[in-house]
């Protein structure tokens, strides 16, 4: 197993979409009340943890809510995060944006993969899970020192699961959730509340 530094993951915090259940992918959409007290939290967690610019290097993804979120949790922690497009969100092609319901009713044969994970690896004209692996394990291969990530909830599970050597099934049952913290030391995964 590949050593990395401590990593912190975050996830971005409930969206407008999220709460409506709608697919965002590569799409974005504002983070809600809710998220942006998740997002407050998850500042909380870090500066509890004695996470600072000198200790740590900070990235995000480019994505809107990713932003939002990095925003709100490192004010306070002197931080200017680096944006790196490797963090985006997994595309989903044509689903991106749309409900699950929309999605059945234009394409019939979506859900012909009935595992809530492994459906995000059959959209066509998506990502799929071999790309964002292949992106994801470029971005943790330069990560030199302890770092915190501002991310999404596949790309978070991706992630984690390299840097616990996990393979697929082990990514699957990962925990998620949005507004979450996840500490990753010594290959040890730690959900911080």
């Amino acid at each position: 197993m590949a050593q990395h530094p401590e990593l912190y993951i975050l996830r971005h915090g409930e969206t407008e979409w999220n709460a409506e259940g709608r697919i965002q992918g590569r799409l974005d959409s504002r983070l809600t009340a809710r998220g942006r007290d998740q997002a407050r939290r998850q500042g909380e967690i870090l500066r509890g943890a004695g996470v600072s610019e000198a200790t740590h290097d900070f990235w995000v993804s480019p994505q809107g809510r990713a932003q939002e979120t990095a925003a709100i949790a490192l004010s306070g922690l002197s931080a200017a995060p680096l944006v790196d497009s490797r963090l985006r969100e997994i595309s989903l092609g044509p689903f991106d944006g749309l409900t699950r319901a929309e999605i059945g009713a234009r394409y019939p044969d979506a859900f012909a993969e009935t595992d809530p994970f492994l459906w995000y690896d059959t959209p066509p004209g998506g990502e799929g899970f071999a790309a964002l692996a292949a992106r994801l394990g470029a971005f943790l291969s330069e990560i030199e020192r302890p770092a915190v990530i501002v991310a999404h909830g596949i790309v978070s599970r991706f992630l984690r699961g390299a840097v616990l050597d996990l393979d697929l099934d082990g990514i699957a049952a990962l925990p998620g959730g949005q507004g979450v913290v996840f500490h990753l030391k010594d290959g040890v995964q730690t959900c911080l509340v």
